[in-house]
């Protein structure tokens, strides 16, 4: 089988592969895992933004984040705002377990 390659000069991310050789991972949650380590570290995530940047419905979405939070390469953690308003941190890892920084 030929594996045709292209010259990587830029617009490229260098993340780990231990996602990607997870079995324990569909391959829609490996997708979305290295979608959003490709991001910059300052991005604010949410359900309805990732699924405008894909062909995935929300519900869909959810489902995905919902296995990346069991197999612990996700933390989300709800928080109140000063005004009232809930808001929502995501934290990404690239190994399962990792602790948040």
């Amino acid at each position: 089988m030929a594996v045709i390659r292209v010259i990587k000069n830029d617009n490229y991310s260098v993340i780990s592969n231990y996602h990607l050789q997870d079995k324990n991972l569909s391959y829609k949650a490996k997708g979305l895992l290295s979608y959003m380590l490709s991001l910059p570290d300052s991005w604010n995530y949410s359900i309805k933004g990732l699924s405008v940047q894909s062909k995935e419905s929300e519900k869909t979405i959810r489902t995905i984040l919902k296995e990346l939070e069991l197999n612990e390469y996700l933390v989300i953690e709800k928080k109140q705002n000063a005004q009232g308003r809930f808001i929502y941190e995501y934290f990404v890892y690239e190994k399962p377990g990792t602790q948040k920084p």
